[in-house]
């Protein structure tokens, strides 16, 4: 499972060592120097495998950083980005982390779709109405966090991410779910605190491996406890 990045700005660096411990001369942290922009020298280093650029004011990204061909991890949290470049969808080594996190975003390119093996993606605390078709595209995911956004709705194409493990969608504007949710089996945890829900498909209960289902500070939801009794009778903790 991949270790979680905490939301404090001040833990970015702190995840990346975590997970490449060995990797000082492949890994640049440009961590929170509000920098405003990113110096170019960076993009001559395209031996990187870990890019850090998180805290720094960024209202673009340069084309070039689809050079970066080795890069398995970047980090873009915490920046004002309204876009990131098309290119992002060319590093086809991106395969550990992708960290979009408290930007100004509404959309993703298409192309970054074709990340099939990134493992974790992070898209919280941005403004997305709807979940970015490219995102039911990595369908090497484990690990989804869309809080904190606008979603009302979430695709049927959901279903395709076959690999989710952890599905995290606080704070959003979800009144249900599609019936492909009962086809992500292994998923362990669903996280839905904060949204107007007003039902669930029953085939959650078929969920195979889910052990943890958050429904906490959602007041709209007509439950049976019959439903809980069974969740829990599957080993599955039901918070609410």
């Amino acid at each position: 499972m991949i270790r979680k990045r905490p939301l404090e700005m001040a833990a970015t660096t702190a995840v990346v060592w975590r997970i490449m411990p060995h990797a000082s001369a492949r890994t640049l942290s440009l961590w929170n120097n509000q920098l405003g922009h990113v110096p170019d020298s960076v993009w001559d280093q395209t031996g990187l495998e870990a890019l850090v650029l998180a805290g720094n004011s960024l209202s673009e990204v340069s084309e070039q950083i689809g050079g970066l061909k080795r890069l398995r991890m970047l980090d873009l949290g915490h920046n004002e980005l309204a876009n990131v470049p098309e290119v992002l969808g060319d590093l086809e080594g991106l395969t550990d982390f992708l960290y979009l996190h408290d930007n100004r975003l509404t959309s993703l390119p298409l192309s970054l779709g074709r990340l099939t093996r990134l493992r974790y993606l992070n898209i919280s605390e941005n403004s997305f109405a709807a979940l970015p078709e490219p995102v039911t595209g990595m369908t090497g995911l484990i690990e989804l966090r869309a809080s904190g956004n606008q979603l009302m709705s979430l695709p049927g194409s959901i279903g395709l991410l076959s690999r989710l493990r952890e599905l995290h969608l606080r704070n959003n504007k979800l009144t249900s779910l599609p019936e492909s949710i009962g086809r992500l089996h292994e998923l362990r945890q669903l996280d839905l605190r904060g949204n107007p829900l007003t039902h669930l498909p029953a085939n959650i209960l078929a969920l195979p491996r889910l052990e943890k289902l958050d429904l906490r500070w959602v007041d709209t939801l007509m439950m049976s406890p019959e439903w809980i009794v069974k969740l829990e009778e599957r080993g599955c903790a039901v918070y609410r």
